[in-house]
């Protein structure tokens, strides 16, 4: 940011010969205190020898030369108020104004970042409690690559193991031949839990089942015509559904690969841990002792010489370190996997990789104050829910004279943002009334913020462009206290994208995006526009305009759309 370094430059010549790089400059938390704040002169003190405010002060009587500056003033032990000259501000604005993507910072130029995300179960539906990963995960998604990144979106899916066997001996016996014609994931779902029911018992007929559907497995891992047609069936049907979703949801992966694609690759995994002295014998079992990094002991191959999901994803990171070269990659899971990817990323560490791995996991969802599964009975389809979204919207804006598309793109971002809002951590009950609410921190409530934009632009005849031919000859004006608090949050927009992606939590810019709005609101009451003179009205419309495509900007990188009119 332009102002850290001037106040860097302002450290570094009262104090010649020093590293100042950690020197920021922020935005202040209460206007009294000017619009920027420098603690930074605390920190020196004791290595200076020197009173804290001394410090301050020396800097200060540099920074009275700046032209960017109104005002420079010294408050308690040692903090700098920065008020800044209008000039600059409306310069900065203008600026802002002409960048591509408002501003954000192509930092991740040239590098690549693997995003894994959703990975739903092969052959069953999904559910309310997919949403989190999914949109989460493509939030993160959508922000690395406005800020240039080269980003592989890959969902890693369940597609391989025991549950194949079940499913491929319920298929024969379990459907009606009207069934298997018109195969659904509903069928699918339905054919595995009857199967898994039969094979429950300790009766003679249940483990006769169960033994029947181990034999069905084997047969597939063994490259079983028959099996591996039905096996490929079952997995097309299961993306074909998941795609429809993720339609639904504005959802794009770049790879659908699941465990089966590195199937092949396992017993080289646990050839190199050999190698590598990182394996060793156990009860039957291969494992990775990481006792000494506190973190017990994690399987990477069992005693009946199965693999698990350590083994598969240490190949997943070989394939994808060879094929891409990420700098980064990102796994996006439900927080109860912690465990797994702390030791999945020591072994890792410990057989040479550099990239850098992450996990975000996140709290679990509630539905009504119930843990969602199928033993409470409120494990809701995720279509049902997407259904049941538009529905809801469709009542709030058909009163208004609004479309089923525009049902759609209110009732599907207040299911984002109603997630997205919180930070990933926090377990999240689900409300639909807090959801779909025009005022207080909703989507609804930022998608209604950018339509009286784009309202009040039409009114004045222009468009929601601030470049608009009606508004590109207008210059930025900044004179109102209500003007200068939304113009300045506006200046933050591409560093709370950074800090989203910083920290990987979309919640945010969503805090972010919800500030503005609401600081947009007291302006608006505040400031005449279109009864304004005209030069004021010009400077004040252009402002909204501003306002406006960070808005639009800040939603899409949410994956929440922003219609012109509610």
């Amino acid at each position: 940011m332009e102002l850290s370094e001037i106040v860097k430059g302002a450290f570094e010549k009262a104090f010649p010969g020093e590293n100042f790089d950690f020197v920021r400059v922020v935005p202040a938390t209460d206007p009294k205190f000017g619009d920027y704040q420098c603690n930074d002169a605390l920190k020196l003190a004791k290595k200076f020898k020197m009173n804290p405010r001394e410090v301050g002060t020396k800097v200060a009587d540099l920074l009275k030369g700046e032209s960017v500056f109104e005002k420079v003033e010294i408050a308690g032990p040692g903090f700098l108020n920065l008020t800044v000259s209008t000039a600059w501000l409306n310069s900065q604005l203008s600026t802002l104004n002409e960048q591509p993507l408002c501003g954000i910072p192509q930092r991740g130029a040239g590098k690549t970042v693997v995003i894994d995300y959703s990975s739903p179960n092969a052959a069953k539906q999904m559910h309310i409690g997919h949403i989190r990963s999914t949109v989460i995960g493509c939030a993160i998604d959508r922000i690395f690559r406005s800020l240039g990144y080269r980003v592989i979106a890959d969902n890693h899916l369940g597609d391989w193991g025991t549950q194949f066997g079940i499913l491929i001996k319920g298929y024969r016996e379990c459907l009606t031949q009207e069934e298997r014609d018109d195969l659904t994931v509903a069928n699918l779902e339905k054919c595995y839990v009857l199967s898994a029911a039969k094979a429950k018992g300790e009766d003679e007929e249940s483990k006769a089942w169960k033994e029947a559907c181990k034999a069905e497995l084997v047969k597939l891992q063994q490259g079983d015509k028959e099996n591996y047609a039905l096996w490929k069936k079952f997995i097309d049907i299961s993306i074909g559904e998941f795609e429809r979703m993720y339609r639904k949801l504005g959802v794009k992966f770049d790879t659908y690969r699941g465990e089966s694609y590195y199937n092949a690759a396992m017993p080289g995994v646990v050839d190199k841990l050999l190698k590598a002295g990182l394996a060793e014998e156990s009860e039957g079992a291969l494992i990775v002792n990481l006792e000494k990094d506190k973190l017990g002991v994690a399987i990477v191959r069992k005693s009946d010489g199965g693999f698990n999901y350590t083994t598969s994803d240490l190949a997943c990171v070989e394939s994808r370190v060879a094929e891409y070269d990420p700098e980064r990659i990102i796994y996006i899971t439900d927080d109860r996997q912690n465990l797994h990817f702390q030791q999945f990323f020591a072994i890792a560490r410990k057989l040479g990789y550099t990239t850098t791995f992450q996990h975000i996991g996140f709290g679990l969802m509630s539905y009504q104050g119930k843990a969602i599964s199928t033993r409470e009975g409120n494990l809701i389809k995720l279509d049902d829910l997407l259904s049941e979204a538009k529905r809801r919207a469709f009542e709030i804006v058909r009163e208004r004279g609004g479309t089923e598309e525009l049902a759609e793109q209110i009732g599907y971002g207040a299911v984002k943002y109603s997630d997205l809002s919180h930070d990933p951590c926090t377990t999240i009950d689900f409300n639909w009334d807090k959801a779909l609410a025009l005022e207080g921190n909703s989507g609804p409530y930022l998608q209604y913020a950018y339509a009286r934009v784009c309202s009040l632009l039409a009114k004045a005849g222009g468009d929601q462009n601030a470049n608009s031919t009606s508004l590109r000859e207008c210059a930025f004006g900044i004179e109102t206290p209500s003007e200068k608090r939304l113009a300045l949050q506006l200046l933050e927009f591409p560093g709370a994208v950074v800090r989203a992606a910083e920290v990987y939590k979309p919640s945010v810019l969503a805090d972010y995006l919800f500030q503005t709005a609401q600081l947009y609101s007291s302006f608006y009451q505040n400031s005449p526009i279109l009864k304004s003179e005209e030069a004021v009205k010009n400077a004040r419309l252009k402002l909204c305009a501003l306002f406006g495509e960070v808005l639009k900007m800040g939603l899409g990188l949410l994956g929440i759309e922003t219609p012109s009119h509610i």
